[in-house]
């Protein structure tokens, strides 16, 4: 069974304008012939519990005239675009799994033979398949129209596969952005096994939190802001399904964060990098963060903020209607937010992000002495950058306890930013459990701070519903006096979650807590 790494990007597009693309000029004059066309069937299997998809591997039989392949794929930490891809030619549609084990982690082999495979969802898909030449690379280009199918459900597939073959990955991002030229496309890293198997659980798509960085500590900045982009860019593709879905708030949260995340990996970058790209990006991020703002800030108030205190006050009329007037509002900011997402901006925003990390293209936008800097241990970088970050975090909280809300607001913004530079930062730090507990203890103190800002956006959406005039008035007092009885308790929390943070060590000094202790030989013996 050849092993191999399937890099990969799909590019959703309206069903009825599929068939255009083949047209597109990009198409036109690089690809070798008019391709060949396939009907394509297979089923997906998995065991009754889907202990495979737990573990973020698929397993396919598909059918194309009379050959049968066996496919397992496997999710890859931290890359968007790249799969871990086994295939073996099987004699029928029925799976093989003594083939397949080779492939699939010890721990899930066991399962697999106390719990048989059983089919979870089918597809049928018409393909039209083409080599596309580029000076990058090959890129085979699919154009894919049929169904998810899972008992008496169904999911339409209109899709672009774009498929590395050879040359460099920036030649995928390349076909993309001629593509998107030609019309409305969605980048897409959500396989059909994701899909069928939300459509099988009747599930709105995974919004995950964002990878965890494993840096290691010998790496070049260069290197590091390569792996820190692409963390931020496959936490972004994750989270666009669910976002635009709707149905599991979770996902316009990780959208929301995906984006923040983006602009603070873009300011590290400011001192080393030319701010005309990096400035550009920046200002698309933030715009599209704003069209999702009114979103996230509503499903906050309707399933934390309105839930929390009708179920504390239960004998307090006018819930009811102002969960309606909540739900109208949530519905509305919605349809915002996907009609941003569903803009050309906001395609070639994405697409133009994943062009410009694959390609480093900061590299072309720097200085030769920048270019050194980049060649230089991410280490030095990382301490000079910590340091300045959470020096401006205490510089604004000086003596803290007297400081009035907004200057407490603006302490918010600082530990905030801070938090996203220790995420990408301290993993290269040796110090492990130091940082966890810096990062543990920086966590307690937003979380305390965030509480204002809070209060803050509640009182703007009930004002923006007119809850006083609207059969709500008292639900509405009810949620402001309950807010404002927690800010009474919160201020011993605050000084204490304060004062832990300022009064411990940071990870990423020489001296730092875990250093190893030096024995040193005397006269009297061995001293520590």
């Amino acid at each position: 069974m050849p092993r191999a790494t399937e890099i990969e990007l799909k590019l959703l597009v309206a069903s009825d304008r599929l068939a255009g693309f083949n047209a597109a000029p990009i198409i036109a004059t690089n690809a070798r012939n008019k391709g060949t066309r396939k009907h394509l069937k297979a089923i997906y299997y998995d065991t009754a519990k889907h202990a495979l998809q737990r573990s973020g591997l698929s397993f396919r039989v598909r059918q194309s005239g009379a050959r049968f392949t066996q496919t397992v794929k496997a999710e890859l930490a931290n890359d968007p675009l790249r799969r871990g891809e086994w295939e073996a030619s099987v004699p029928s549609i029925a799976p093989d799994i003594a083939l397949a084990l080779p492939f699939i982690p010890e721990k899930l082999r066991a399962d697999l033979e106390r719990h048989p495979l059983e089919a979870v969802f089918t597809t049928d898909i018409r393909r039209h398949q083409r080599m596309v030449d580029l000076p990058s690379g090959t890129v085979e280009i699919a154009f894919d129209q049929g169904h998810l199918i899972s008992g008496d459900r169904s999911l339409p597939v209109s899709e672009i596969e774009l498929e590395l073959k050879s040359g460099s990955p920036s030649a995928i991002w390349e076909l993309a952005l001629r593509l998107a030229e030609h019309g409305s496309v969605k980048p897409s890293i959500r396989t059909k096994s994701a899909r069928g198997f939300d459509l099988a659980a009747d599930a709105p798509p995974r919004a995950p939190k964002p990878p965890k960085l494993r840096l290691d500590p010998s790496i070049s900045l260069d290197e590091a802001f390569s792996e820190i982009l692409r963390s931020c860019l496959l936490h972004l593709l994750q989270s666009l399904p669910a976002a635009e879905d709707g149905r599991d708030p979770e996902g316009m949260h990780q959208l929301r964060v995906a984006l923040r995340r983006l602009r603070s990996a873009l300011d590290l970058m400011r001192s080393v990098v030319s701010l005309n790209k990096l400035d550009l990006m920046r200002a698309e991020a933030k715009w599209l963060a704003a069209s999702l703002s009114g979103a996230r800030d509503w499903d906050v108030f309707r399933q934390e903020t309105l839930r929390t205190v009708a179920d504390g006050c239960p004998s307090v009329a006018g819930f009811d209607t102002l969960g309606a007037l909540a739900d109208e509002r949530r519905a509305t900011c919605y349809d915002q937010a996907r009609l941003a997402l569903a803009d050309r901006r906001c395609q070639y925003f994405v697409i133009g992000l994943g062009a410009w990390i694959e390609a480093r293209g900061w590299r072309s936008e720097v200085a030769p002495e920048g270019l050194a800097q980049l060649a230089e241990p991410a280490i030095n970088f990382a301490r000079n950058i910590l340091a300045a970050q959470h020096a401006k975090v205490l510089k604004r909280g000086r003596r803290f306890k007297s400081l009035p809300t907004e200057q407490r607001h603006r302490v918010r913004l600082a530990a905030k930013k801070l938090r996203y530079v220790a995420d990408f930062l301290l993993p290269l730090c040796e110090h492990r459990k130091s940082a966890r507990r810096f990062s543990r203890r920086l966590a307690d103190l937003q979380q305390e701070l965030g509480v204002y800002n809070d209060m803050a956006t509640t009182t703007s959406l009930l004002a923006d519903v007119g809850a006083g005039s609207t059969g709500s008035g008292v639900a509405a007092a009810a949620i402001a006096g309950w807010q404002a009885h927690a800010m009474v308790g919160i201020e011993a929390r605050l000084l204490k979650a304060w004062s832990e943070f300022t009064g411990g060590k940071v990870p990423w000094s020489v001296d730092a807590q875990e250093q190893p202790a030096k024995l040193v030989q005397t006269n009297a013996g061995w001293l520590r």
